[in-house]
């Protein structure tokens, strides 16, 4: 089994929550991974030796700092009433609706959903922002979130 029963994640409450809940079809669609699943997916997309955002280190794709953009603000729409991701991430990312991708929280919390989905209900993925990363299964595109109400883009090796 690779999947944990959304009504049993810990996180649950972030996509039920009475402010912004998610659609009943959306819910069946984001499917938090068993914590030794998304250690496998982890360390096979993100790093093979850091456990979260906050220790990448050389070896990690991701701490290369060549490879992403200047910061861009997140914060801003997720405040705002309109339900669109960022303009910037929507002109960057060209994946079909139907892409499978991984919201990477860390090594041991990722969910897999389909990008039509993340960019319904991409406030309520960001209810936890402590560094996580957007990856298409498949695609190079990668969007890091951080805490500080910023994100940045970068085509992954």
């Amino acid at each position: 089994m690779n999947y944990v029963d959304l009504d049993s994640y810990n996180r649950k409450w972030i996509f039920t929550h009475a402010s912004m809940p998610v659609a009943e079809t959306d819910l069946a669609l984001i499917k938090p991974f068993t914590q030794a699943r998304a250690s496998q997916i982890w360390r096979e997309h993100v790093s093979s030796q850091s456990s979260d955002a906050d220790h990448f280190g050389v070896g990690d794709w991701a701490f290369d700092d060549k490879i992403w953009s200047e910061p861009q603000d997140w914060q801003l729409a997720w405040d705002g009433d309109e339900p669109e991701l960022p303009e910037a991430i929507l002109n960057f990312i060209d994946w079909e609706d139907n892409t499978t991708v991984f919201f990477c929280y860390e090594k041991y919390n990722v969910i897999e959903t389909k990008w039509s989905v993340f960019k319904r209900n991409w406030k309520n993925f960001l209810f936890f922002d402590d560094g996580p990363i957007l990856l298409g299964r498949k695609k190079t595109q990668a969007i890091w979130f951080s805490s500080d109400g910023q994100f940045k883009l970068a085509n992954r090796p």
